[in-house]
């Protein structure tokens, strides 16, 4: 009984796996190469003997190769000759059919030989086993060539997406390379398109023509039928520059497919389909790949513990992934916002397994929980990117932006002092240059503190107060960061998906843009170059007209009859930003896209003395007495767009 179960088991699954598709495919190419491999020497001998001797002998010539089957099974397996997908074969296939037979063929004629010594059996001779296996080889190889052919002419066409690849160089020919070998995509490449003037017409390059990129190349594509273009990592600058080519793309229906990681690739790195994506907005904005030295400022974080405030925001949660890299001794990570911060805390988990970190929901307001943590922790390094920053919400909430801002500032810097902390980088932004809402003047007032704090630190050391300088304040500004939490892209993608209309707040408005990645980068690049009291400034790049992105969003996603709604500036918001006032001027750095705003100083006394009287105002909740005693101190703040218009 166990037998009979036992036996009706083996054969289901003998049926089930021969049953499958894939095992049948493989099944019917190893019984089509071993008749190959009989039938082979079969007709040399014919040729060779003549069709009377060869009559006379051929069941003999058949069970000599009969007999030598299972080598070359064998060496088929040894080879993984059978690995491979048969319709997307490639030389790579094809050269290991040849070291199978050839490993075969050699077993075979030391076989034939050690026989023909010892016993009687009829052996072939071993010029017939070398001729045969030359033809079975050349059989082999053409006959899956052959189905090759055939599914890319009669099937391919059919099913598969036409496509043309933009470079030659070695990210084009990688992406070429990919299509030949994933099986994932039906993708059928049609061509190149190169902008090398050296290349004509008449070129080909892995068996399809190279065409010259002009004003014509999007007529070409389509009467082509082209239906995607593969855009090589090498290409993705050109291709940004170039909105006139990226616009008849786009309306001609044409898809655009970018690597996924372009903007960090090697020139080494192989390519496939399957690491392909639709190109997105973000990849168009005008901007040049940002380079920073990552090894320099992991060998100065390398082994410390680094305290980051706001750790589960955009920027906060960027610079945890990338501090954790540099393997720190300790990351104490703090946000008051409960859920977000457990993701990181769970992305720390399972990316990040061997950094030691603590995460911590509190906010920076509580002073002694806050001193708490320093106390227990003595962080070397505070990174402060913490904040509110949605400019109608503080617009409407001054003492909130005041009690967050700027006394949770106030509270983290004197702590920093307290517990030597040896360098703190706040993260600021381009809304504190000539503010014009509530939110850029906290964060300028912000500025204004650890600055004035970092010059009292250096006034005490020189003035033998100080042993040394415990810590170093430097502050960082840049613009909007693509992507983060509550900006345009993520909203008008959302409002895209639900047909519109998109919401504009003027046709003139302008933005900077950065990709988070690089904003963080800069920013530890700036912090470790900085020796204290310095405001760093980014170069942003072009600005970009906030109408024409979502014109661009909106082609690029391929929607119908979105449109696009002036719905007027929000309070307190401005046509354009900027990173330095008009009395400012910046210096250079040792890197060409960070600079160092010259701006003016104050006292830390009468600093220390505006800002008590100020959050003393805020606990009021008096909204035009805080904003009152804001433009006190930043008296370049004018209100645009808002009630406190009255003030100025």
């Amino acid at each position: 009984m166990k037998g009979e179960i036992k036996r009706s088991r083996l054969g289901k699954w003998l049926s089930d796996y021969f049953m499958r598709t894939s095992s049948t495919y493989v099944w019917l190419i190893l019984l089509f190469d071993m008749l190959v491999i009989l039938v082979s020497p079969l007709l040399v001998s014919a040729m060779n003997m003549g069709l009377p001797n060869f009559l006379t002998q051929w069941k003999q010539i058949l069970l000599a190769e009969v007999m030598y089957l299972p080598v070359f099974l064998f060496f088929f397996k040894t080879f993984h000759t059978y690995s491979g997908i048969l319709r997307y074969s490639s030389f790579v296939d094809l050269w290991s059919i040849v070291k199978a037979m050839i490993c075969s063929e050699g077993f075979v004629l030391l076989m034939s030989f050690m026989l023909s010594l010892k016993t009687d059996l009829y052996q072939l001779p071993q010029a017939v086993i070398v001729e045969a296996a030359i033809i079975a080889t050349a059989l082999m190889g053409f006959s899956r060539l052959l189905v090759k052919f055939i599914y890319e002419v009669v099937m391919t066409d059919r099913v598969s997406r036409r496509v043309m690849i933009y470079g030659t160089k070695g990210g084009g020919v990688g992406l070429a390379k990919g299509l030949n070998i994933n099986p994932l995509e039906n993708y059928i490449l049609k061509g190149f398109l190169s902008d090398d003037i050296c290349y004509s017409d008449r070129v080909f390059l892995m068996g399809v023509r190279i065409y010259k990129k002009d004003s014509e190349s999007v007529k070409l594509m389509k009467k082509l039928g082209i239906e995607i273009l593969l855009v090589s990592p090498n290409k993705v600058d050109m291709i940004r520059e170039d909105k006139v080519f990226v616009d008849e793309l786009i309306a001609a229906g044409i898809r655009i497919l970018i690597h996924q990681n372009s903007e960090n690739w090697d020139g080494v790195s192989d390519l496939n389909a399957g690491s392909l994506k639709p190109i997105e907005v973000e990849d168009l904005l005008p901007r040049q790949q940002i380079t920073i030295d990552m090894e320099a400022i992991g060998n100065n974080l390398r082994g410390h513990t680094i305290l980051i405030t706001g750790a589960a925001g955009s920027i906060g949660s960027e610079m945890v992934r990338q501090l954790a890299t540099f393997k720190p001794n300790q990351l104490i990570l703090v946000d008051q916002a409960e859920t977000p911060m457990h993701d990181v805390r769970l992305m720390m988990s399972d990316k990040f397994p061997d950094v030691n970190c603590v995460t911590m929901v509190a906010t920076m307001v509580n002073k002694d929980h806050m001193e708490r943590l320093f106390k227990v922790y003595h962080p070397d390094f505070v990174l402060h990117a913490a904040a509110y920053k949605h400019v109608p919400m503080m617009e409407d909430n001054p003492a909130v932006a005041v009690l967050n801002n700027c006394l949770g500032t106030h509270i983290l810097a004197d702590l920093s002092v307290k517990y030597g902390v040896k360098k703190f980088v706040m993260i600021s932004t381009d809304k504190a240059v000539n503010p014009t809402n509530v939110m850029g003047c906290s964060k300028r007032i912000c500025e204004i503190y650890v600055q004035a704090l970092d010059s009292e630190l250096k006034r005490k050391y020189k003035a033998g107060e100080l042993e040394s300088v415990p810590t170093q304040f430097v502050t960082t500004r840049f613009g909007n960061v693509l992507g983060s939490n509550g900006s345009v892209i993520p909203r008008f993608r959302e409002q895209i998906r639900h047909g519109g209309p998109v919401t504009v707040t003027h046709p003139d408005i302008i933005r900077y843009f950065m990709l988070i990645p690089e904003a963080c980068r800069l920013v530890l690049e700036a912090g470790t170059m900085g020796r204290g009291g310095e405001i760093f400034v980014f170069d942003m790049g072009e600005p970009v007209r906030i109408t024409d992105l979502a014109k661009r969003m909106i082609a690029l996603s391929g929607a119908r009859n979105v449109q696009i709604k002036y719905t007027g500036l929000r309070d307190g918001e401005k046509l354009y930003e900027e990173v330095l006032n008009d009395a400012e001027s910046t210096l250079k750095t040792p890197h060409p896209k960070i600079m160092v705003a010259k701006v003016r100083e104050y006292k830390y006394e009468e600093v220390c003395r505006q800002e008590n009287e100020l959050i003393e105002i805020a606990h009021s909740f008096d909204s035009m007495a805080i904003v009152r005693k804001m433009k006190e101190i930043v008296p370049e703040y004018k209100s645009r767009n808002s009630r406190y218009q009255i003030l100025d």
